[in-house]
């Protein structure tokens, strides 16, 4: 078990069209999760992604959409677990695993059957996968299940869409994983304290059958999670079935669960000068969201042209503060932001979106916070990320209670965290 704190609240998500709606080419409602996870819940609560893609796969989507780093990925239909930034595995699950299990054998005897194997990416040491039609899964697995039963094998089979039929060993499944970390979280002495489960699929049925979890089946559900609903779930007050789609239907849950804060900046109004509500590393966080997201809606001319709101992009940096961009220039930010005024708009029109990831806040004296957090910047195809770190300062009658003191900003380059985004500054920025 790699992390060594208990979060307060755990979010457990499959990610193709659950967290990921693919429906929606400008991922309206993930960014909308993104921005109130990385606001609220980044500092004390953990992210977890269960998917049946491999890391292969895994790593493709997070090339192509704006999906945070999660804590854990739960993988290949929960036969892999894998932590932070490295991914390193959890080999005390491969060892569970194991018992009873024999690889050679599974797709030894599905070759008898002539089955269509899925890509070699998918094919993982506790997972084979096929390609079998709704028609034909039913007297397929009835084939699977004598031939092994025969060779006395612990395995299981997974249905999804229709489409994607997986044989695991017995305790693997996504359930199972989020079980196994469960337990050791209640090993290190305590679980979290809320723990909220979303599928949109068959393979995501296992997750709702875990004990004292929340669960939110979301609202562009496949036919063959709302038939487990039916059968399994109707009665059971903790598994909402969510109107919304993807991640909109995740907040949505959260909202229905009273599991709060659950309203995301993006879905605010622009706050100008007014008394801080929030408090401590909460307010800082909520600052560094806010303050990029202000400036995507300057130049996306989403906000009003007034001298209101660009006052507010002004009024949380001190004076004494110093930015040093991407090129290695040092320059006064509150010198250099009156260069972004004229520009308000030149983006409408453009997929242009900034989002932040992995905000990291440590807490220095009474009254200053040094902060990291990666700020990625796309326009339509050009896609970018900044490591800024930064110092922020307390400051009363500023909208989060606090001001930029220091910014520092320097591209990624070939990201070797979860996935290798290869990305680096444009020449111009």
């Amino acid at each position: 078990m790699e992390v060594d704190w208990i979060p307060e609240f755990m979010i457990v998500s499959d990610l193709d069209n659950t967290m990921v709606d693919h429906k929606d080419p400008d991922y309206t409602s993930l960014l909308r999760f993104d921005a109130l996870w990385e606001a609220y819940y980044r500092m004390n609560s953990l992210l977890v992604f269960s998917t049946g893609r491999s890391q292969v796969l895994y790593n493709e989507l997070r090339s192509e959409v704006p999906l945070l780093t999660p804590g854990i990925a739960i993988m290949s239909v929960g036969t892999e677990i894998r932590y932070g930034d490295t991914m390193e595995e959890d080999k005390g699950w491969v060892k569970e695993l194991d018992v009873g299990w024999n690889r050679s054998i599974i797709v030894e005897e599905a070759e008898k059957l002539n089955l269509k194997f899925q890509c070699e990416s998918e094919q993982r040491p506790h997972k084979v996968s096929f390609h079998v039609t709704k028609e034909d899964a039913p007297e397929v697995i009835k084939k699977l299940t004598e031939a092994y039963t025969a060779h006395k094998l612990k395995f299981k089979f997974i249905y999804s869409g229709g489409i994607d039929l997986d044989v695991l060993p017995e305790g693997a499944g996504k359930g199972q994983a989020l079980a196994y970390l469960l337990k050791q979280f209640k090993i290190k002495g305590t679980t979290p304290k809320n723990t909220l489960v979303c599928g949109d699929s068959g393979n995501d049925a296992e997750l709702f059958e875990v004990a004292d979890v929340h669960g939110v089946i979301v609202g562009n559900a496949q036919e063959e999670l709302l038939q487990w609903h039916e059968q399994n779930a109707k009665s059971r007050s903790n598994v909402f079935l969510a109107t919304e789609r993807c991640a909109a239907g995740i907040i949505q849950a959260m909202q229905h669960f009273n599991f709060t804060p659950n309203i995301s900046p993006r879905d605010l109004p622009t706050p100008l000068i007014k008394e801080a509500t929030p408090e401590g590393a909460i307010a800082v966080a909520h600052e560094i969201v806010e303050f990029q997201l202000l400036f995507e809606r300057w130049f996306k001319g989403a906000v009003e042209n007034s001298d209101e709101v660009f006052q507010r992009l002004k009024a949380t940096l001190l004076p004494e503060c110093v930015l040093v961009n991407p090129w290695g220039v040092q320059v006064k930010p509150l010198v250099a932001i009156e260069m972004a005024r004229p520009l308000y708009g030149s983006l409408k029109g453009k997929n242009f979106r900034i989002w932040i990831d992995r905000i990291r806040i440590n807490q220095i004296s009474e009254e200053v916070w040094a902060v990291q957090f990666d700020k990625w910047l796309k326009s339509d195809k050009e896609l970018s990320c900044r490591l800024t770190s930064g110092l922020l300062k307390k400051k009363d009658g500023t909208p989060n209670g606090v001001a930029w003191l220091h910014i520092h900003e320097t591209w990624l380059l070939d990201y070797a965290g979860p996935t290798p985004r290869y990305v680096k500054g444009p020449k111009s920025a």
